[in-house]
């Protein structure tokens, strides 16, 4: 309890060293008072008891009591601080997602799509005060989720993005332009795109310069990534007769110049992952780059804790000034 107690005027704590002067003060004037006397025989003296032993307790009492008051005086008091935060400049995030049959390749483990999700889920419960939405593509796009500054919604429908939803391909354009198209009419002073693919645009009917001419127009910061190893991966190549993939050795091919292209030109940057630990670094570098103005506003609520020090003064000096004016009347 006494970790909380501050004092508004800790100077008066001066005050005590006067308490000690008092004490031995009291003490050679006591001394004074109570000179040995000899005598042949202390017979014709009776013992009056023990009430004029206890009557330094007066001067104890009186001593609590400007002891009480100098505490009082440096203002004893609580202090309760609460904080409120105001977002200032929040950042609307398109997160456009390719979800083309080469997202299920190995090289990024369990495959890319899964190991995206989940760093792509990371990112977004870093971001509680900005609004996300979501875009998915592969040979065509559509808008998964508005921007929305409900991340559960976003995170539920994050989760449930899986290959097999959209025709197969890759159309970057389209997959930028979708992302442009929900972030255009947004009023947000700062409107980003994060576009992630693992290979080279192939369909769509709007090319990627396009759209990122789009995003330029209505001042849209896009960063890019491209996602998979150097070299060869163990990717799709064909079904078997369950339906399921074959899996076989494919050369990872993904247009760096283009996405590089798309990123200078709107003010953003391109990134390279591959591998898991790569991505994460990734978005947490964008993570880093974007950064949301938070305001804080901070209430302090003070509460005076002196009084019961007052009232208990009152009463310590009141009960001496009673026993010295009763029970030790006659012997003051």
């Amino acid at each position: 309890m006494l970790e909380n107690i501050t004092f508004a005027n800790p100077q008066f704590f001066w005050l005590l060293v006067l308490l000690p002067l008092a004490m031995l003060w009291y003490f050679f004037k006591h001394k004074e008072e109570t000179a040995s006397l000899k005598m042949s025989s202390t017979k014709g003296f009776t013992d009056n008891g023990i009430l004029p032993k206890l009557k330094p307790l007066l001067f104890v009492l009186r001593l609590l009591g400007i002891g009480a008051v100098i505490v009082a005086m440096a203002r004893p008091q609580t202090k309760d601080v609460s904080t409120k935060t105001k977002t200032t400049k929040g950042i609307d995030i398109v997160m456009a997602i390719d979800v083309s049959s080469s997202m299920l390749a190995k090289d990024i483990k369990p495959y890319r799509l899964s190991a995206l999700k989940k760093v792509a889920a990371d990112f977004i419960k870093k971001r509680p005060n900005d609004r996300i939405g979501l875009v998915a593509y592969a040979g065509e796009s559509y808008t998964k989720t508005p921007i929305t500054s409900d991340k559960s919604i976003v995170l539920s429908s994050l989760k449930d993005i899986t290959y097999g939803q959209l025709e197969n391909g890759t159309a970057i354009g389209m997959g930028l332009a979708t992302s442009v198209n929900r972030l255009k009419e947004s009023t947000s002073k700062s409107k980003v795109i994060i576009l992630l693919t693992d290979g080279v645009n192939n369909a769509g009917f709007i090319e990627p310069k396009t759209a990122a001419d789009l995003a330029v127009e209505f001042n849209i910061k896009t960063y890019t990534i491209g996602l998979g190893t150097n070299g060869n991966a163990m990717s799709p190549i064909a079904y078997n007769p369950d339906g399921s993939f074959r899996y076989g050795m494919q050369q990872v091919q993904i247009d760096e110049t283009l996405l590089e292209e798309i990123a200078n030109v709107t003010g953003g940057k391109y990134f390279r992952a591959t591998n898991n630990n790569k991505l994460e670094a990734i978005y947490d570098e964008i993570n880093k780059l974007e950064k949301t103005e938070i305001e804080e506003f901070k209430y302090t609520n003070y509460e005076e804790k002196f009084r019961p020090l007052i009232f208990l003064a009152v009463i310590l000096l009141i009960l001496e000034w009673l026993l010295r004016n009763t029970l030790f009347r006659s012997f003051i």
